[in-house]
């Protein structure tokens, strides 16, 4: 059987990575059937990769568009792949071609992977630099924005001393119900605290 995986980071992907379109190409080259998943290519969990991955048997192939679709590092792409190939299950991907275990299909696959991994080590660098340049301006910080303190007390007031719910106050002067319940929590150690 011939299964497709199709993996997206966001769901606003960048055209030619979409799901719709890696759909598209698996199925046009063949697949029997495709599983979607939308996860960042840096975290480990991948619940439909790894369900997939269970039912792959020897003489099946697992087709991916590119490379890092299926993986971001040299380490676990290679370990990855060479499991499959060692349970008789043929790897392609699309933009590179079939991987399997002939001397020349190893070296492009660690050249590849390599190649993909140095990829995300840029991204990751270009990001932080943006970073450190956005906190150099004035008035730029990084996370959330805070919620100002007036409101945060005046939503404490409402249900300490107007008889609101959590849900009344926070709707009333505009922050979330959690915010409102951390700045409970804080008041009441202040207030416990001599």
């Amino acid at each position: 059987m011939r299964y497709g995986y199709a993996r997206v980071s966001t769901r606003g992907q960048v055209k030619g990575n979409s799901l719709a379109e890696q759909r598209q190409q698996l199925m046009d080259i063949g697949c029997d059937e495709v599983i979607e998943e939308q996860y960042t290519g840096a975290t480990t969990e991948r619940p439909q990769l790894e369900a997939l991955l269970t039912r792959l048997k020897a003489g099946d192939t697992l087709m991916v568009n590119k490379l890092d679709r299926l993986a971001r590092s040299t380490m676990e792409g290679a370990i990855l792949i060479r499991k499959l190939t060692d349970k008789g299950i043929r790897v392609n991907i699309l933009n590179m071609g079939e991987v399997d275990e002939r001397p020349q299909g190893r070296l492009m696959l660690h050249t590849l992977l390599a190649f993909a991994e140095f990829e995300r080590d840029m991204i990751v660098e270009r990001t932080q630099a943006g970073k450190a340049i956005a906190r150099t301006r004035a008035g730029v910080r990084e996370g959330h924005p805070s919620i100002d303190k007036v409101r945060k007390d005046a939503a404490v007031d409402m249900v300490l001393n107007g008889g609101k719910t959590y849900k009344e106050a926070a709707e009333a002067v505009g922050i979330s119900k959690s915010t409102l319940i951390r700045a409970l929590r804080a008041k009441k150690s202040d207030i416990a605290t001599p």
